[in-house]
């Protein structure tokens, strides 16, 4: 069931009569719903997200004439504790959005939702495929057979075929590090890769991993159908697709992602990249109270968007170019190349970078340049440039005293 709050002029001025309706959840009792308030004189229409029970709302509203229907964000209208109904809720949204208090949330048009369906179960069955791997992984080390220790990832073709191997009954491990190809074929990595892979490998475990091998295939095989059918969908955007891939990190994926995440005309939506970046929580958050700043943490929106930004951004980095050298001197501000929560820091503010041009290139329609490793340098003033180099020689000399001879005088 949901409840339907009416506003609407009473009989003097300034004055609001108020109305309850209640309906049932079936799509046609919803469209019903909606021919009656229109019937009625509705103009706007605003309504709290719930997930997926928000689209068939939504939905049979959209499909009458209003001037607006809005999806707002239940926190943004969140009632007092112990005072809560779903009565008084409908008529409070309706007030604060007739004030002007509440923003709709975008609503992608029909062919992107297709496209947001398509790559967020895209994104699920890649973390499907990834849970199925670390079981293998697991299934490997409880036979004390050590694989992942010398190779880099156990789906690779050498990996892969060793493990096959294993499975079919071959237990030495000489034969099996034979399997080997390419740069795992050298002296070092042939030697650790026969002590690697001998173990108590059983039955059992035969049986284990062939599991997990039969179920990586399948997902394997899903993600690279999912991807035929949203390149397929996303071609109308072709032009969008082109110009984000100009941008350092972003590739196919990422690309499709932005498209069905914020869609490929966000200037239409925000204002400035500073309300899309608040919007995706890619910016620090604000918590200050008594005049103390308690945190700066990032939201926990963005949910599909925000991790392919971050995939982007260590793509970005490896990069010779303004990235990686943002990144590098994020990381010696944070705390350094040996502290973790410093590299993780710098690479969420990578992210908000790589958001901020993908925002730029589709506003303008122009392909990203990338300026130069020495941008930062370049934007620096002579004298912020003179007092940081002196600063890093006194740390190299702790105690000294710098002297700068003017050329002249020399």
């Amino acid at each position: 069931m949901i409840k339907v709050g009416i506003r609407s002029p009473g009989d003097k001025p300034w004055t609001r009569r108020s109305e309850v309706l209640q309906y049932r959840t079936f799509y046609g009792v919803l469209q019903q719903m909606a021919a009656d308030l229109r019937q009625r004189g509705v103009t706007h229409v605003v309504m709290e997200a719930s997930g997926a029970c928000t689209e068939p709302v939504y939905y049979a509203l959209a499909e009458r004439d209003f001037d607006e229907v809005a999806v707002i964000n239940p926190a943004h209208a969140k009632a007092l504790r112990g005072h809560k109904t779903d009565a008084r809720d409908c008529l409070r949204v309706a007030e604060l959005f007739e004030c002007g208090l509440l923003r709709g949330s975008y609503i992608p048009a029909a062919g992107l939702k297709e496209v947001r369906d398509l790559t967020r179960y895209r994104m699920k069955t890649v973390q499907a495929r990834t849970s199925e791997i670390q079981r293998l992984g697991k299934a490997l080390e409880s036979a004390g057979i050590k694989l992942g220790s010398v190779a880099s990832e156990l789906t690779g073709k050498s990996a892969t075929a060793m493990i096959e191997a294993l499975t079919d009954g071959e237990r030495r491990g000489r034969v099996l590090a034979g399997l080997a190809i390419g740069r795992m074929r050298t002296a070092g990595k042939l030697a650790g890769l026969s002590q690697a892979l001998t173990g108590r490998f059983t039955g059992h475990h035969a049986l284990l991993c062939r599991l997990h091998l039969d179920r990586i295939a399948i997902f394997d095989t899903a993600v690279a159908g999912l991807e035929d059918k949203i390149a397929l969908r996303a071609a109308r955007w072709q032009r969008e697709q082109d110009l984000l891939r100009t941008v350092p990190g972003f590739g196919d994926a990422v690309a499709c992602a932005w498209l069905a995440e914020i869609g490929p005309a966000p200037h239409a939506y925000f204002a400035s990249h500073e309300k899309l970046a608040s919007w995706v929580t890619l910016c620090p958050g604000n918590h200050i109270s008594a005049g103390k700043r308690k945190h700066g943490r990032t939201g926990d929106a963005g949910t599909y968007i925000k991790p392919m930004l971050v995939q982007a951004a260590w793509a970005a980095i490896r990069v010779r170019g303004r990235l990686q050298a943002r990144y590098s001197r994020l990381v010696r501000r944070f705390g350094g190349e040996k502290n973790p929560a410093a590299k993780k820091k710098a690479i969420t503010a990578i992210a908000h970078t790589l958001l901020k041009i993908a925002y730029q290139v589709l506003r303008s329609g122009k392909p990203y340049e990338d300026p130069g490793a020495d941008f930062c340098t370049r934007r620096e003033s002579p004298q912020q440039r003179q007092a940081y180099l002196m600063r890093q020689l006194q740390k190299l000399n702790p105690g000294c005293t710098i002297t700068i001879t003017p050329a002249e005088a020399a």
